[in-house]
């Protein structure tokens, strides 16, 4: 059984997401197992900061989940793990992803409320 073909909408947010090269090879990372902020941004040599708004883009695409653990020093640790996924295309399911495409128009609205959070 094929995978099911995401919808437009979901396509982009999904592409876009993993254009980023810092996103990439965040993922790459992750990809080893699941690891919390601090060490995580260490290990790829970028702030906690900037880590934090990759990983933030890549759990609202659903590439990566997080759970908050107490360590045994009582210290919230935020961990993060990738989740599986394949990315497969054919141009037949760019036609039909391209058929669920949320209109220009909606979409300007909906980033404008988003803007306005």
């Amino acid at each position: 059984m094929s995978p099911p073909v995401p919808t437009g909408d979901e396509l982009v947010r999904v592409l876009a997401t993993l254009s980023n090269p810092h996103r990439l090879r965040v993922v790459a990372a992750l990809a080893g197992g699941r690891n919390y902020v601090s060490r995580l941004a260490r290990e790829l040599d970028i702030s906690r900061a900037l880590l934090q708004v990759h990983l933030k883009k890549l759990e609202a695409a659903g590439l990566v989940t997080s759970r908050l653990e107490l360590s045994e020093d009582g210290k919230a640790m935020k961990f993060y793990e990738v989740n599986a996924f394949a990315v497969t295309l054919t141009p037949q399911d760019i036609v039909t992803a391209v058929q669920t495409l949320t209109p220009a128009d909606q979409r300007d609205e909906r980033d404008e409320k988003g803007a306005a959070r």
